[in-house]
């Protein structure tokens, strides 16, 4: 299936196009659309569809507009224009943007069908070339890159003269002169171990990789994608680091069997402080091996409630040498069963002296958060002092069954402490965004980047915080908030199904019908009569 967004200012366009194609039954899906470019963008940053249709004259930002910032930013994306206007000059600035086709209207089904065939085998065409896996070792094997690789390798790792830095980079073809640094690390993993599917994420991800804005990147060993972002300002550097995290993210895991940990090391202001921000970075993926879920992690992000830095310090300082604390400092609730059964691993070896090694892995946990915990400016006498009792080591090491639910007990304390120390700010995040929300849900203008602006975060930084802390995206839950109310109004009042499409922010009352219908499975007539019964 491939996804396809619409964008035109003219709502008859848009409901031919949703309504005159059988999309399910064409090998395609329809994910949304939008009656300006500018609404638009903000919604294909969230929904990342495989194709755009849109529209060549709009208001605000025209098609060719959009065509050039989805270009810049998510390069796989396949362009059709429309267009009313049968000139040379806008065919001609289209073809330079990169677009796949170009329709004049009116158009037919059929033709717009066609189109969108031609697209997907194009798409299908360079899936297959990127997914070859001799184009990420042929371009290894090319000197210039591998000259390329070893400077940047050099240079995050420290090793690399810093006099001639600038020099080298010029003739190397490399701008690394900014105000601004960051190191991002992105590792690609299968989940099933599959090396091949691991290597084809990595060739397709090499492929798009000189279109991450304001960045250079190389792949070190073979699954580690190693970026370095440059920016003008910190607002600009932390908006194109979580753009490309969530760009990395989407092209990598197109294969569900791949997954992807990314980690942003702390910014810096000089090139000689780059393996400052490296390390920052390698320390939150060395802390995260037992990871089986697509997270993006930034370093900057680390900061306690009241937004100071201290326990972040103390979170990345943290190094007493032991495994399990380095596992605790960030691991996901999700990562809890994978750290009991390694930590079981000692036990099934050793059968016969359960009860004994059961409390040397108890007390080494039990160290491990104390430790944490006081790092963290915590007191674990105070915050939990139960642990600390001989009974409640001799319980838990009873029978098998009872050990693992204490562990278990034990690693959720942990993480809990840990996390109210740094989401304490995106706490407040969330809920200012779902006021936002529940007040503006009914505009339709309400587009992630408002939302974002009034939480005093970029638009992509917003994207990923929302979607980790609440796991669905935001255009999911801004969907839901207008369902649930369009629902609530047809319960308790007699309006019109067209008035209530306005009354939740749609524009269009044929789009809101068709995302009722897509997310309740009934047509709002449908509905209304269902409740009336």
């Amino acid at each position: 299936m491939y996804s396809v967004f619409a964008v035109d200012d003219e709502p008859i366009v848009l409901e031919g196009i949703r309504s005159k194609i059988d999309w399910e039954g064409s090998g395609f899906t329809f994910a949304g659309e939008a009656t300006d470019g500018e609404i638009a963008l903000s919604m294909i940053h969230e929904i990342k569809p495989d194709i755009l249709i849109t529209d060549i004259k709009m208001p605000f930002m025209d098609g060719l507009q959009l065509a050039e910032a989805i270009k810049r930013t998510q390069p796989w994306i396949k362009i059709i224009i429309l267009s009313g206007h049968d000139e040379f000059d806008y065919a001609k600035k289209a073809i330079s943007i990169g677009i796949e086709d170009y329709l004049l209207k009116p158009f037919t089904p059929e033709e717009l069908l066609t189109s969108l065939n031609k697209t997907a085998a194009q798409i299908d065409k360079e899936r297959k070339q990127m997914s070859v896996i001799s184009r990420l070792r042929e371009e290894l094997k090319t000197s210039e890159a591998l000259i390329k690789k070893e400077f940047l390798n050099n240079l995050v790792h420290g090793s690399e003269e810093m006099s001639t830095v600038i020099q080298k980079s010029s003739e190397l073809g490399i701008n690394l002169i900014s105000r601004y640094y960051k190191v991002l690390i992105s590792r690609i993993e299968s989940r099933s171990g599959n090396t091949e599917t691991q290597q084809e994420a990595c060739s397709l991800l090499n492929s798009y990789s000189a279109a991450i804005n304001e960045a250079v990147s190389f792949f070190h060993h073979s699954n580690l994608l190693v970026c370095i972002f440059k920016g003008s300002t910190q607002t600009e550097l932390d908006d194109n680091t979580f753009r490309a995290a969530e760009t990395i993210n989407h092209i990598a895991t197109k294969n569900e069997d791949c997954m992807v940990l990314t980690a942003m090391g702390k910014t810096v202001e000089h090139l000689s402080q780059l393996k400052v921000s490296y390390e920052d970075a390698k320390k939150i993926l060395e802390a995260s091996s037992t990871s089986k879920e697509n997270r993006i992690i930034s370093s900057d992000d680390l900061t306690d409630s009241e937004g100071r830095g201290a326990s972040a310090d103390a979170l990345l300082n943290l190094n007493e040498g032991d495994p399990l604390v380095d596992k605790l400092k960030y691991a996901a609730k999700s990562d809890i069963q994978s750290i009991i059964e390694e930590s079981m691993e000692l036990i099934k070896k050793n059968p016969d002296q359960f009860s004994v090694f059961a409390s040397y892995l108890l007390v080494d946990l039990i160290f491990a958060v104390s430790k944490l915990v006081e790092k963290l400016g915590g007191n674990i006498k105070e915050l939990n002092p139960e642990i600390l009792q001989r009974k409640f080591i001799d319980d838990a090491v009873s029978d098998e069954a009872r050990f693992r639910k204490t562990l278990e007990q034990v690693l959720v304390f942990a993480l809990e402490f840990r996390d109210s120390k740094f989401t304490g700010k995106y706490a407040d995040v969330i809920l200012k965004a779902k006021h936002f929300i529940e007040e503006n849900y009914a505009d339709p203008n309400t587009t992630l980047t408002t939302v974002a602006e009034a939480v005093c975060l970029s638009p992509n930084h917003f994207s990923t915080i929302f979607s980790q802390e609440c796991k669905t995206t935001f255009i999911e839950y801004l969907t839901n908030v207008r369902m649930e109310n369009a629902k609530r109004l047809m319960r308790e009042t007699d309006m019109k199904g067209y008035d209530i499409a306005y009354e939740c922010g749609f524009s269009d009352p044929h789009y809101f019908s068709y995302i009722f219908k897509k997310n309740t499975g009934l047509s709002p007539r449908e509905y209304k009569l269902s409740v009336e019964k």
